[in-house]
């Protein structure tokens, strides 16, 4: 992850390595001491890795975005797309919000393949699991859930007796979920003492599925932690823009086959773009 990328850009490298005090390059290209999947670690890593990966963009002669989005962590390179807040502050903001949601212990996550998110919805209800919440609305046929990880080692074999394809995710807590709720408000008081400009273009938010205000930033923020990711609602409000075409910018495609799969949903004649 990243490989071409920190030599590129290397003050801004060597910026983001001074502010979080250990070398990203390293984490992300041998990570030696296996922190890279520690959402503390993770999330500064994928956030200069997002960022630089834009950056290269721009400076290879591609147009800006028309729009933009981001998958949880992703949004907040969508925010710095959209010059919402510079390299610096993005990184700090990252920062914070891993250090505060790796504090909650305890917590799993499970993509749940082949069910509609209404099935999802129902099985928990009728097993009276409680504690789960959905966490990402990935496409109608994949939907995340998280909540406490016994429970989401019990409700794994219902959804897979119910016909689905349950994987465990390898991440270090319940994100998305009332279990971050209490760091959530720990965020927004960060949040509150940061500047915030207007989007430059359009960033389509997690939690509404529709464009942020410029005074809105702080907010929805704070509440992605806790709120499911409305990914694809969000996806379906940028396939009613003109024309949409859409690109990947990082390491990996999961959300283009993810859109791939919200355009075949909605319009099976429509060819992937």
């Amino acid at each position: 992850m990243g490989k071409g990328l920190f030599e590129r850009f290397p003050e801004l490298v060597g910026e983001a390595d001074a502010q979080v005090g250990y070398s990203l390059a390293k984490l992300c290209l041998d990570d030696p001491e296996e922190q890279l999947g520690q959402t503390q670690f993770t999330q500064p890593a994928l956030y200069v890795v997002n960022a630089l990966t834009h950056l290269a963009r721009l400076q290879d002669g591609q147009p800006p975005p028309d729009f933009l989005a981001g998958h949880s962590l992703g949004e907040y390179n969508a925010l710095f797309a959209a010059q919402v807040f510079d390299f610096r502050t993005g990184l700090a903001l990252v920062r914070k919000r891993g250090e505060l949601m790796a504090q909650v212990q305890g917590g799993a996550m499970a993509a749940i393949l082949g069910l509609t998110p209404e099935r999802v919805a129902d099985l928990l209800r009728n097993f009276a699991f409680e504690t789960i919440d959905v966490a990402n609305y990935n496409s109608d046929r994949q939907t995340v859930i998280a909540g406490p990880a016994a429970d989401v080692n019990e409700v794994v074999p219902i959804f897979e007796e119910a016909g689905a394809r349950a994987i465990r995710l390898k991440v270090s807590g319940a994100f998305h979920s009332r279990m971050m709720r209490p760091v959530a408000e720990q965020f927004r008081a960060f949040l509150a003492a940061v500047a915030f400009a207007p989007p430059k273009a359009p960033v389509i938010a997690n939690v509404t599925a529709q464009p942020y205000a410029a005074e809105s930033v702080a907010e929805l923020l704070a509440r992605q932690l806790a709120s499911p990711v409305q990914w694809t609602e969000t996806v379906r409000f940028l396939l009613r823009q003109p024309e949409p075409q859409f690109e990947e910018v990082g390491p990996g495609k999961v959300l283009t086959g993810l859109i791939r799969q919200i355009r075949a949903q909605d319009n099976p004649a429509a060819g992937p773009k």
